[in-house]
């Protein structure tokens, strides 16, 4: 965990304050760190697996933004991180959502492959991780949301923050996580699935960075 904490500090150190990638990297070294304060004080049941799920997720983030070319799901993230028509939310959204909607599944499985378990051995640790990650979510409203406008109806961005949910998110990859694991058997057909997938969420993440001003 150590590591990829020190990763996520010296991209905070390298990436200019109002880049859509430090504004995603600085809420989730937040959260990082509370996870890793949770795992050490024993507040999770089975602290080697929850580490090994957490540092899994983690360096998909990344391996992603560090990429020559990174996943579809991350990629409108990066090539808008400096649109000035995209606020800090957006951009702290589309950032979970190419984390949790993509990488959260695959780093189940990874974790699954590493320890050699099931699905089902992970899925407390899985629902903890969750908890902390609500916190995530909690944090973006809290830091970046805008000012009053934000209660106009008409704001395009009022409209952006009621179409994305953590907690169907994190349903979903729970759910695309189990249907990995039975496809590993297949793996033609899961390759197409997480194709499938990294697009999937890839266009979301576009939707939520359209420019409000």
């Amino acid at each position: 965990m150590e590591a990829v904490l020190a990763r996520m500090r010296a991209l905070d150190e390298l990436l200019p304050a109002q880049d859509g990638v430090a504004v995603f990297n600085r809420v989730y070294l937040t959260v990082t760190e509370t996870l890793h304060a949770r795992i050490s004080q024993g507040e999770f049941p089975a602290p080697r697996r929850a580490e090994a799920l957490s540092v899994r997720f983690a360096e998909r983030y990344l391996t992603a933004v560090e990429a020559d070319r990174a996943p579809a799901c991350w990629r409108p993230l990066l090539q808008y991180r400096r649109h000035p028509g995209i606020r800090p939310l957006q951009h702290a959204l589309a950032g979970i959502n190419a984390h949790i909607g993509h990488d959260l599944a695959l780093a189940v499985v990874a974790t699954c492959r590493a320890l050699d378990c099931d699905p089902r051995a992970l899925e407390a640790d899985f629902d903890r991780v969750g908890d902390t990650l609500v916190s995530l979510e909690e944090h973006i409203r809290e830091d970046l949301m805008p000012g009053p406008d934000l209660l106009e109806i008409a704001d395009p961005l009022t409209h952006l923050l009621g179409s994305w949910s953590l907690d169907r998110a994190r349903g979903a990859a729970w759910s695309a996580a189990r249907l990995l694991w039975t496809l590993r058997r297949s793996p033609d057909l899961a390759e197409e699935f997480t194709d499938s997938l990294d697009a999937g969420v890839g266009l979301v993440g576009r939707c939520l960075l359209t420019p409000t001003s």
